[in-house]
Formats: structure tokens, C-alpha cells, sequence
């Protein structure tokens, strides 16, 4: 599925990840953690091994991944599974969100988390997501789109954790009989 979002120079394409996307997202990722936060936790380096990794992660099923795309290029990914920290069966987590440096501030981000939110609330009532202490741009992005910061760190401090409660969502569809359906089946006239 695709949904358009305007933003100032062009249009956003959602769509599910690939594996032959894994050198972009690869690019992406390491040029948004270098911009974003190296100065605060180091820079990291492309590599044929960050690409394989991604490669293997984008494959597995374990999370979802979508990607952005801006006039057919991918500037930026999101990744929705459930929570690794804490291992909770009942918690989603916003795993990881990356956007091309050229592109930040212009909607990708919030259409990515977007999507992100929408994932999470047709699995989950509430997630976690993991980002690093000393960021507050980071933090006020993820204000903006309803997240609160948690009383939880990890890593000697040097990450905190957002949550944010999530609202189920029922999707409806209409067919020729002008009733509507849910997901689950049921109709509505």
C-alpha cells in the first residue's frame, strides 16, 4: 500500500521494505546517526558488514519495515516490532526510524512515524521506543508526535526510553452493498 504525503519539495511514498533496499537503508542510517548523534556516541563508518546486517534485518520477520521514497529514491526508513527492552509480548517498540539528512524537516520523519503509530496500534496498547539521552531535538521530535519520556534508562544512561499509548484502530472497507466491513469481518450498513 502507498500513501502520498505532501511535503515541501515533493511527494512521500510509503511502502514496505525489501532486501535489495538494505544498501540504501544502510547509507541512510549511518549518514542520519553520524549528522543526528556521532558527536554524542561516536561515528560509524559504512561497510559491506552494515549492509549485510540490514540485509538480514529487513528480511526478518520479527519486524516490519517500511521505507520512504521521495521522486522513486528511498530517503528514509521505519522498523515497528515487539519490544526487545523490556521483553514484554504485550508492548510494541518503534525499533528504528532514519531519515536522509538532505531530507529532515520536511514530513518524512512524521510520515514514517505515522505509519509507524499505525502499525503498532493494530498489534499493540502501547510501546517503547530507545533514543540517546543527550538529544533534544530527537526528543522534541518525539513530543511532537505523542511520545513521553520514561523514568528508564540503559546503557550507563546514555539512552532513554519514550512510551506512548496507543489507540486501536479499525479499519473499514465499503463494497458494492454500501456496507462496510473491519478488518475482523464484521459488517456495518
Amino acid at each position: 500500500m502507498v500513501i502520498g504525503t505532501a511535503i515541501l519539495r515533493g511527494v512521500v511514498d510509503l511502502r514496505p521494505a525489501r532486501d535489495d533496499d538494505s544498501e540504501v537503508v544502510a547509507a541512510i542510517y549511518i549518514d542520519s546517526w553520524n549528522q543526528g548523534f556521532g558527536h554524542l556516541l561516536g561515528i560509524r563508518q559504512h561497510s559491506a558488514e552494515r549492509i549485510d546486517r540490514w540485509s538480514a534485518d529487513l528480511a526478518s520477520p520479527a519486524t516490519e519495515w517500511t521505507v520512504a521514497e521521495v521522486e522513486g529514491r528511498v530517503v528514509g526508513f521505519i522498523g515497528i516490532g515487539p519490544s526487545r527492552d523490556p521483553v514484554d509480548p504485550a508492548l510494541g517498540e518503534l525499533d528504528t526510524i532514519a531519515v536522509d539528512p538532505s531530507r529532515w524537516r520536511q514530513g518524512v520523519g512524521r510520515a514514517l512515524t505515522v505509519r509507524g503509530l499505525d502499525q503498532l496500534s493494530a498489534k499493540w496498547n502501547q510501546a517503547i521506543l530507545w533514543t540517546p539521552a543527550n538529544h533534544p531535538r530527537g526528543h522534541r521530535f518525539y513530543e511532537a508526535m505523542g511520545w513521553r519520556q520514561l523514568e528508564r534508562t540503559r546503557y550507563s544512561g546514555t539512552e532513554v526510553a519514550f512510551g506512548r499509548r496507543l489507540q486501536r484502530t479499525v479499519r473499514w472497507r465499503h463494497d458494492q452493498r454500501n456496507q462496510y466491513h473491519s478488518a475482523d469481518g464484521s459488517a456495518w450498513s
